[in-house]
């Protein structure tokens, strides 16, 4: 359905604002116009770019920092964490990360993803990976955004800490993993 300029920018603000990961593709095609006229529409809302979105996100809603390991080494862009509790990456699929032949990712790409994750939410100095049980539910592709998402599920001893990622392209699981993290139990301020 066309809609007016007005109307399709009304609705343009409130889809991104649900849903600030979107890309100006998805947008182009729920909207039914050019890739152009989403961005045309973006200036003139003064709404940034999907990077400076996440960013944004990100900034405002990050106030812990990753204790395990730099934050330049996570697999992924964290956008979302909360130690000991809850994380969230997201991972474009470039060329880089699949199989020439057919653009299927490689799947120690997703394993990174998760695994980085997983060290990432523990609240300690040292995050080690003692053990994973993972499971590739379905094929991810070039081109596919992933997102990851680490839930604590327990502290099984004073040094282990269960961490289950999931991630998915499009609401679509794609990857399961349990984590079974080794700590050192050194958290700041103790």
């Amino acid at each position: 359905m066309r809609r007016n300029k007005r109307e399709r920018q009304q609705l343009l603000q409130e889809t991104i604002k649900e849903m600030p990961f979107i890309t100006d593709e998805e947008l182009a095609k729920k909207f039914e116009v050019s890739i152009q006229t989403i961005r045309l529409d973006r200036m003139e809302l003064a709404i940034p770019e999907l990077r400076e979105r996440i960013k944004s996100v990100a900034t405002n809603q990050w106030n812990e920092t990753v204790k395990a390991l730099p934050i330049d080494e996570v697999i992924g862009e964290v956008i979302d964490l909360e130690l000991d509790n809850r994380a969230i990456s997201i991972l474009d699929i470039g060329e880089e990360h699949v199989f020439s032949r057919n653009k299927i990712a490689r799947g120690h790409h997703l394993f990174a993803q998760a695994n980085s994750l997983a060290v990432a939410v523990i609240n300690d100095q040292l995050a080690l990976t003692a053990k994973a049980e993972i499971k590739f539910t379905s094929q991810v592709f070039q081109g596919e955004r992933v997102i990851a998402k680490a839930k604590v599920i327990q502290s099984q001893a004073k040094d282990r800490t269960t961490v289950e990622v999931k991630s998915y392209v499009d609401n679509k699981q794609v990857f399961v993993g349990m984590f079974t993290m080794f700590r050192s139990n050194e958290k700041e301020g103790e």
